[in-house]
């Protein structure tokens, strides 16, 4: 019996702000470079004042967010739960996720009162992406926000690392991993990012729980989680915490463990510009490929080509059209 759902998300909501700024810019305001850092509204309002707004682009965002969209993109059905406020950026970030054919938990009518969350993420012209991240309402992410029914009758869940950072959203981590297991929904989480496994090991070790079906990281990742100084000894420990998985190298493109044996994946030579997305791009493109048919190493050419072309560009998405241009290049569909 086929599902409803191909993937049904659960992550943070953020309206992300995509802007250039130069390096001088992150000394003077004392931001680290590379990272996401978590701030309150004051410092973000902050950066934002010496940042010309006008000439950033905004997106409903959030990791999962962006791969959830991807992924329906692509031509898969999608479900996103996320919280976010009764505000203007809150009406945005719902329209936003619909116009890209995504189905969601919340309506204008029953977001909450608060402040919905943004991400500032900051290109630098060596096409590094940082970011600062005030969580708003989504701090306050819970099992509440999760519609059993719709993740039942998925095939996959996806599961947003970020989440780890509080009680609540570990919480509803780990129920919604339970929910889908007891349903026989696939599970697939993804780190997120280093700071994540690195502050939160022990947190994300009680997601992972026995195993995952699938699981996304980088090498960075793949290394802090393991505790092992080498991705070859990395990738062989992470077959204790998943099933089957997937690690991205960047520019070198991504090894993927397919349950029984490991696939390179070429990168596609490209200049890149903004790296912001690569990885949520590779893991909306991958779910796409794995639920419509595709063996593992062509889900994995199908991730590497979409994050080529999503990093040769400004901002974590691709266009539709754009979408169809590489199942097109690649399968030649007719």
């Amino acid at each position: 019996m086929s599902k409803k759902y191909d993937v049904y998300g659960i992550g943070n909501a953020l309206v992300d702000i995509v802007t250039e700024v130069d390096d001088k810019f992150l000394e003077d305001y004392k931001v680290e470079k590379g990272l996401m850092t978590l701030v309150d509204a004051d410092r973000q309002f902050e950066l934002s004042e010496g940042i010309d707004i006008s000439k950033s682009s905004k997106a409903c965002g959030g990791s999962a967010a962006n791969s959830i969209i991807a992924a329906s993109q692509f031509g898969g059905n999608c479900y996103y739960s996320c919280k976010v406020a009764n505000d203007a950026m809150g009406k945005f970030y719902l329209k936003d996720l619909g116009d890209n054919g995504v189905d969601t938990n919340l309506t204008d009518d029953t977001a909450p009162e608060g402040i919905t969350g943004k991400c500032l993420v900051m290109t630098t012209p060596d096409a590094n992406r940082t970011m600062n991240t005030f969580l708003g309402i989504t701090a306050t992410y819970s099992t509440k926000e999760i519609n059993e029914q719709a993740l039942r009758d998925s095939t996959y869940i996806y599961i947003e690392g970020y989440l780890v950072t509080s009680e609540n959203g570990l919480e509803a981590m780990k129920t919604a991993k339970k929910m889908a297991e007891d349903a026989g929904v696939k599970v697939a989480l993804t780190f997120s990012d280093p700071s994540m496994v690195k502050y939160f090991k022990s947190q994300m070790e009680e997601v992972v729980g026995s195993s995952v079906d699938l699981l996304f990281c980088n090498e960075e990742e793949a290394m802090l989680f393991t505790d092992k100084p080498t991705i070859a000894e990395a990738r062989e420990e992470l077959k204790k915490a998943a099933k089957k998985f997937v690690i991205t190298q960047g520019a070198n493109g991504a090894m993927i463990y397919d349950g029984d044996t490991f696939i390179d994946i070429e990168p596609y030579a490209v200049k890149a510009v903004d790296t912001n997305g690569a990885g949520d791009m590779f893991a909306g493109a991958f779910l796409y490929g794995i639920t419509h048919g595709h063996s593992y190493a062509e889900a994995g050419k199908i991730a590497s080509l979409a994050s080529s072309k999503v990093v040769a560009k400004f901002g974590p998405r691709l266009q539709w059209h754009e979408a169809k241009e590489v199942l097109n290049h690649l399968f030649d569909n007719n």
